[in-house]
Protein backbone atom coordinates (compact mmCIF):
# COMPACT_ATOMS: atom_id res chain seq x y z
CA UNK A 1 0.00 0.00 0.00
CA UNK A 2 2.70 2.11 1.12
CA UNK A 3 4.65 1.31 -2.18
CA UNK A 4 1.74 2.69 -4.58
CA UNK A 5 1.43 6.03 -2.77
CA UNK A 6 5.06 6.74 -2.72
CA UNK A 7 5.78 5.81 -6.35
CA UNK A 8 8.46 8.07 -7.97
CA UNK A 9 6.69 10.37 -10.23
CA UNK A 10 9.03 8.67 -13.31
CA UNK A 11 6.53 5.91 -13.63
CA UNK A 12 3.86 8.00 -14.89
CA UNK A 13 3.51 8.38 -18.49
CA UNK A 14 4.45 11.88 -19.50
CA UNK A 15 1.18 12.11 -21.18
CA UNK A 16 -0.78 11.67 -18.34
CA UNK A 17 1.18 14.14 -16.23
CA UNK A 18 0.47 16.72 -18.58
CA UNK A 19 -3.20 15.76 -18.64
CA UNK A 20 -3.12 15.72 -15.03
CA UNK A 21 -1.24 19.15 -14.55
CA UNK A 22 -4.09 20.47 -17.09
CA UNK A 23 -6.76 20.30 -14.91
CA UNK A 24 -4.83 21.57 -12.10
CA UNK A 25 -4.30 24.19 -14.07
CA UNK A 26 -8.20 24.92 -15.02
CA UNK A 27 -9.36 24.68 -11.71
CA UNK A 28 -6.75 27.23 -10.18
CA UNK A 29 -8.34 29.44 -12.95
CA UNK A 30 -11.50 29.13 -12.49
CA UNK A 31 -10.99 29.56 -8.89
CA UNK A 32 -9.66 32.85 -9.60
CA UNK A 33 -12.54 34.04 -11.65
CA UNK A 34 -14.86 32.96 -9.17
CA UNK A 35 -13.02 35.22 -6.58
CA UNK A 36 -12.38 37.92 -9.08
CA UNK A 37 -15.91 38.05 -9.71
CA UNK A 38 -16.96 38.41 -6.35
CA UNK A 39 -14.56 41.05 -5.41
CA UNK A 40 -15.97 43.07 -8.19
CA UNK A 41 -19.20 42.28 -7.23
CA UNK A 42 -18.82 43.52 -3.14
CA UNK A 43 -16.84 46.51 -4.30
CA UNK A 44 -19.98 47.11 -6.70
CA UNK A 45 -22.42 46.94 -3.86
CA UNK A 46 -20.29 48.82 -1.09
CA UNK A 47 -19.76 51.84 -3.68
CA UNK A 48 -23.51 51.68 -4.49
CA UNK A 49 -24.37 52.45 -1.50
CA UNK A 50 -22.12 55.22 -1.08
CA UNK A 51 -23.25 56.90 -3.61
CA UNK A 52 -27.06 56.43 -2.46
CA UNK A 53 -25.78 57.17 0.85
CA UNK A 54 -24.70 60.84 -0.43
CA UNK A 55 -28.16 61.03 -2.68
CA UNK A 56 -30.11 60.21 0.66
CA UNK A 57 -28.29 63.20 2.35
CA UNK A 58 -30.39 65.60 0.15
CA UNK A 59 -33.39 64.48 0.67
CA UNK A 60 -33.23 63.65 4.69
CA UNK A 61 -31.69 67.40 4.80
CA UNK A 62 -35.05 68.91 3.04
CA UNK A 63 -37.70 66.49 5.02
CA UNK A 64 -35.90 67.66 8.55
CA UNK A 65 -34.72 71.48 7.74
CA UNK A 66 -31.21 69.81 8.83
CA UNK A 67 -31.83 70.35 12.72
CA UNK A 68 -30.70 67.82 15.29
CA UNK A 69 -32.64 64.44 13.95
CA UNK A 70 -30.41 65.49 10.43
CA UNK A 71 -27.25 65.05 12.43
CA UNK A 72 -28.30 62.27 14.14
CA UNK A 73 -29.36 60.38 10.60
CA UNK A 74 -26.25 61.28 9.04
CA UNK A 75 -24.03 60.54 11.53
CA UNK A 76 -25.65 56.68 11.69
CA UNK A 77 -25.20 56.52 7.90
CA UNK A 78 -21.50 57.36 7.46
CA UNK A 79 -20.93 55.01 11.14
CA UNK A 80 -22.52 52.04 8.84
CA UNK A 81 -20.57 53.20 5.53
CA UNK A 82 -17.49 53.03 7.62
CA UNK A 83 -18.60 49.45 9.19
CA UNK A 84 -19.24 48.29 5.43
CA UNK A 85 -16.77 50.11 3.79
CA UNK A 86 -13.87 48.30 6.73
CA UNK A 87 -15.50 44.70 5.70
CA UNK A 88 -15.35 45.24 2.34
CA UNK A 89 -11.88 46.31 2.42
CA UNK A 90 -10.57 43.16 4.72
CA UNK A 91 -12.24 41.10 2.25
CA UNK A 92 -10.45 42.50 -0.74
CA UNK A 93 -6.98 41.90 1.20
CA UNK A 94 -8.03 38.24 1.07
CA UNK A 95 -9.35 38.06 -2.10
CA UNK A 96 -5.73 39.54 -2.93
CA UNK A 97 -4.18 36.77 -1.03
CA UNK A 98 -6.16 34.10 -2.60
CA UNK A 99 -5.34 35.45 -5.77
CA UNK A 100 -1.51 35.35 -4.91
CA UNK A 101 -1.63 31.28 -4.31
CA UNK A 102 -3.80 31.07 -7.19
CA UNK A 103 -1.08 32.99 -9.07
CA UNK A 104 2.04 30.86 -7.31
CA UNK A 105 0.24 27.51 -8.06
CA UNK A 106 -0.42 28.35 -11.78
CA UNK A 107 3.70 29.56 -11.79
CA UNK A 108 4.18 26.63 -10.71
CA UNK A 109 2.47 24.18 -13.34
CA UNK A 110 4.36 25.96 -15.55
CA UNK A 111 7.55 24.77 -13.73
CA UNK A 112 6.38 21.26 -14.25
CA UNK A 113 5.40 21.81 -18.20
CA UNK A 114 9.24 23.40 -18.40
CA UNK A 115 10.42 19.88 -16.76
CA UNK A 116 7.66 18.07 -19.43
CA UNK A 117 8.88 20.07 -22.48
CA UNK A 118 12.36 21.79 -21.87
CA UNK A 119 12.26 25.27 -23.52
CA UNK A 120 8.54 25.60 -23.69
CA UNK A 121 8.89 28.38 -21.05
CA UNK A 122 10.35 31.00 -24.16
CA UNK A 123 6.12 30.64 -25.15
CA UNK A 124 5.40 32.04 -22.05
CA UNK A 125 3.78 35.22 -21.37
CA UNK A 126 3.87 34.58 -17.26
CA UNK A 127 6.74 33.60 -15.42
CA UNK A 128 7.42 29.58 -14.79
CA UNK A 129 8.95 30.56 -11.28
CA UNK A 130 7.15 31.32 -8.17
CA UNK A 131 9.89 33.78 -6.07
CA UNK A 132 8.79 37.40 -5.92
CA UNK A 133 10.31 37.99 -9.41
CA UNK A 134 8.19 35.44 -10.76
CA UNK A 135 4.89 36.15 -8.99
CA UNK A 136 5.97 39.97 -10.44
CA UNK A 137 5.94 38.97 -13.82
CA UNK A 138 2.44 36.85 -13.54
CA UNK A 139 0.86 40.15 -12.69
CA UNK A 140 2.69 42.48 -14.52
CA UNK A 141 4.27 41.43 -18.37
CA UNK A 142 6.62 44.01 -18.48
CA UNK A 143 8.99 43.56 -15.37
CA UNK A 144 9.30 47.21 -15.45
CA UNK A 145 6.18 48.13 -13.44
CA UNK A 146 7.41 48.52 -10.26
CA UNK A 147 5.52 47.21 -7.21
CA UNK A 148 4.36 50.77 -5.61
CA UNK A 149 2.38 51.35 -8.77
CA UNK A 150 0.98 48.19 -8.62
CA UNK A 151 -0.14 48.78 -4.84
CA UNK A 152 -1.24 52.66 -6.17
CA UNK A 153 -3.45 50.81 -8.88
CA UNK A 154 -4.90 47.95 -6.90
CA UNK A 155 -8.26 47.53 -5.81
CA UNK A 156 -7.84 47.37 -2.14
CA UNK A 157 -5.98 51.10 -2.54
CA UNK A 158 -8.89 52.65 -4.09
CA UNK A 159 -11.43 50.57 -1.51
CA UNK A 160 -9.14 52.15 0.92
CA UNK A 161 -9.38 55.87 0.07
CA UNK A 162 -12.87 56.13 -0.18
CA UNK A 163 -13.19 54.50 3.26
CA UNK A 164 -10.59 57.70 4.31
CA UNK A 165 -12.98 59.81 3.18
CA UNK A 166 -15.88 58.36 4.84
CA UNK A 167 -14.39 58.27 8.02
CA UNK A 168 -13.74 62.13 7.95
CA UNK A 169 -16.64 62.88 6.78
CA UNK A 170 -17.91 60.85 9.77
CA UNK A 171 -15.83 62.60 11.98
CA UNK A 172 -17.02 65.82 10.50
CA UNK A 173 -20.23 65.42 10.97
CA UNK A 174 -19.61 64.59 14.76
CA UNK A 175 -17.98 67.64 15.27
CA UNK A 176 -20.46 69.51 13.57
CA UNK A 177 -22.94 68.21 16.10
CA UNK A 178 -20.79 69.35 18.98
CA UNK A 179 -21.18 72.74 17.52
CA UNK A 180 -17.47 72.77 16.88
CA UNK A 181 -15.95 76.01 14.69
CA UNK A 182 -15.06 75.28 11.24
CA UNK A 183 -11.41 74.85 12.41
CA UNK A 184 -12.49 72.05 14.78
CA UNK A 185 -14.05 70.24 12.14
CA UNK A 186 -11.79 70.47 9.95
CA UNK A 187 -8.83 68.99 11.94
CA UNK A 188 -11.29 66.29 13.23
CA UNK A 189 -11.68 64.73 9.86
CA UNK A 190 -8.20 64.94 8.78
CA UNK A 191 -6.74 63.64 12.06
CA UNK A 192 -9.68 60.87 11.37
CA UNK A 193 -8.99 60.01 7.62
CA UNK A 194 -4.95 59.97 8.64
CA UNK A 195 -5.85 57.43 11.56
CA UNK A 196 -7.57 55.24 9.63
CA UNK A 197 -5.47 55.09 6.73
CA UNK A 198 -2.10 54.70 9.34
CA UNK A 199 -4.31 51.79 11.18
CA UNK A 200 -5.07 49.96 7.85
CA UNK A 201 -1.47 50.66 6.42
CA UNK A 202 0.13 49.18 9.53
CA UNK A 203 -2.29 46.11 9.44
CA UNK A 204 -1.21 45.84 5.37
CA UNK A 205 2.68 45.77 5.99
CA UNK A 206 2.62 43.30 9.12
CA UNK A 207 -0.09 40.95 6.66
CA UNK A 208 2.63 41.38 4.17
CA UNK A 209 5.76 40.69 5.97
CA UNK A 210 3.91 37.34 7.79
CA UNK A 211 3.30 35.91 4.68
CA UNK A 212 6.45 36.86 3.16
CA UNK A 213 8.45 35.02 6.22
CA UNK A 214 6.15 31.71 6.20
CA UNK A 215 6.70 31.35 2.13
CA UNK A 216 8.92 29.46 0.91
CA UNK A 217 9.46 29.09 -2.81
CA UNK A 218 9.67 25.87 -4.49
CA UNK A 219 11.19 27.14 -8.35
CA UNK A 220 12.84 30.05 -7.47
CA UNK A 221 14.90 31.88 -10.51
CA UNK A 222 18.51 30.38 -10.40
CA UNK A 223 21.08 32.31 -8.84
CA UNK A 224 22.70 34.76 -11.52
Amino acid sequence: MSSAVERPTEDVPPAVRAQLLATEHWSLLASRSTTQNELLVRIGIFLTLVSASVVSLALIGQSTDFDGRFDAFTILLFSILVLVGSLTLLRVLNGSTEDAVYVIGMNRLRAAYVELDPGIDRYFVTSAHDDDRGVSKTYAFFEDISSPVQVLASSAMLILVVDVVVTGVLAGLVANAADGSFAVIAVAAALAGAAYFAAWMAYIVRRMAGQRRRYKAMFPHPAE
